[in-house]
């Protein structure tokens, strides 16, 4: 195979490894802050319980996302050596700063989160939980930044040999696309991280199990509003990013909707069959002036078509075009089961509808599928680009053997399905012990009254003898 080619399924199957967990962190890291105010207000030792339960998950996917973050920054030096050394003075400082302001944090406050409850005061411990999560939210926007000026690039240009050079570093920062995709992200982290938490505890109340009822029914009806809000709430971000990328990356949006010809008023393919060689749709199944009201919130408003580039300026249609449906169909399926638990807690009957129950147990991966979805359709849209526009990624792959490539793809996906299996034993552990692992079920006695009965005992028996 192309060396190109397998480089590019390397980085997609290591970052796609990567993004799973800071999209979960970021999210849990946020609930268990909510968490740690609740026991602080109510001193209710039920949030307490849930706060160390979800801190070992948070530890756990945290590490992993280290592990997996670390071979990353390798890999653009050793299979993108084009990309890194013509970006180094544009992406490089944003890389250090990420490191500097997000990484030192948590690991700065992370062994006090998970092992200073009993050492600290309360309200030092949730400052610890606070600071790390604000800097999981530091450490997405770095990331996110760099990102998004590789789709939108701005403030910048470009020396003799071709390399990048910043103008204005809060131009690069805040990027046109930025706002958008931060907001987007950190989002469907709250929903990923919030979608476990709600599955999680389903199975807890599914179980049946008394012990774990009070934590279970908490965090259970917590994270079900605060869903109820941020999925119709993301629905919104992505409109508002849509209108962004038609504007800063149309042949993306003709992408996503399969669309060749620049028309007004267009229908919107709800699915279809891209034939890229024929540049038609096969089986399309079309709504009309549906895709202009949604892409231009104009009935008549333009779409630009793929035709309007030459083929070899175009992206793949089809992994853009289903990608994009399955991320969509994910985020109406998790509206519908977020609206169904306000409808079951109305009729007073969220924690006794059993099958809705499962359902819940059932969303817990379609945070994660939607996520990486999304990455698809925003790493895959800008193709044939690494810098929309500017740098191609031919022109970023190393003179690499595909040989080695291969060899070195074939070890990752050994090591980071072991790693991947490793988790979900060690997770699934925690979850079928339930939040309440360690807490006696019975209350203690008072040794007073321990003592008084031995004492009523022995004379007892004197009496006897």
């Amino acid at each position: 195979m192309d060396q190109l080619l397998l480089s590019r399924l390397q980085f997609a199957f290591t970052i796609g490894y990567h993004i799973l967990w800071p999209a979960f962190t970021i999210g849990i890291a946020w609930f268990i802050v909510v968490l740690s105010a609740l026991w602080l207000r109510t001193h209710d030792p039920v949030y307490r319980h849930l706060v160390r339960f979800w801190t070992k998950v948070f530890a756990l996917a945290f590490g992993m996302g280290v592990v997996t973050g670390v071979v990353i920054s390798y890999q653009l030096g050793l299979n993108w050596s084009g990309y890194a050394r013509a970006t180094a003075d544009v992406i490089g400082p944003l890389f250090v700063l990420e490191v500097l302001t997000a990484f030192f944090l948590e690991a700065g406050f992370i062994g006090v989160m998970l092992y200073g409850e009993q050492k600290v005061g309360e309200k030092l411990h949730f400052t610890a939980c606070l600071i790390v999560a604000i800097g999981t939210v530091i450490s997405a926007f770095w990331i996110i930044s760099a990102n998004s000026w590789m789709q939108t690039p701005t403030a910048f240009t470009t020396t003799a040999d071709g390399r990048f050079v910043a103008t204005d570093f809060w131009g690069v920062v805040f990027n046109p696309s930025m706002p958008y995709r931060l907001a987007h992200m950190l989002t469907a982290s709250f929903i990923t991280g919030g979608f476990v938490v709600v599955g999680v505890s389903a199975f807890w109340i599914w179980r049946g199990r008394p012990a774990d009822q009070p934590a279970a029914r908490k965090a259970f009806s917590i994270c079900l509003g605060l869903m109820a809000v941020l999925v119709p709430a993301q629905m919104l971000i992505g409109d508002q990013h849509g209108l962004n990328t038609r504007k800063y990356q149309p042949m993306k949006l003709a992408a996503i909707e399969a669309r060749w010809d620049t028309a007004r008023g267009v229908p919107i393919n709800v699915i279809a069959w891209p034939d890229e060689k024929n540049e038609r749709n096969d089986y399309a199944l079309e709504i009309p002036i549906l895709g202009s009201l949604i892409l231009t919130h104009s009935l008549d408003g333009e779409v630009k078509g793929l035709k309007e580039v030459p083929a070899s300026e175009r992206p793949p249609v089809a992994p853009v075009f289903f990608a994009f449906r399955i991320m969509v169909g994910c985020g109406l399926l998790l509206l519908l089961v977020a609206f169904a638990g306000l409808y079951l807690r109305w009729r007073g009957r969220l924690y006794t509808a059993r099958w809705y129950q499962v359902v819940c147990m059932g969303c817990i991966p379609l945070g994660f599928i939607a996520t990486l979805a999304g990455w698809v359709v925003t790493e895959v849209g800008r193709q044939p680009y690494v810098i929309y526009g500017h740098f191609r990624t031919s022109e970023a792959v190393s003179p690499i053997a595909g040989g080695a490539v291969a060899s070195s793809l074939a070890v990752a996906l050994v090591l980071y399905n072991l790693l991947l299996l490793g988790f979900f034993w060690y997770a699934g552990r925690l979850a079928l012990r339930g939040p309440m692992s360690g807490v006696p079920t019975h209350p203690a006695v008072p040794m007073a009254t321990v003592a008084a009965a031995l004492g009523q005992g022995s004379r007892t028996t004197e009496g006897a003898r």
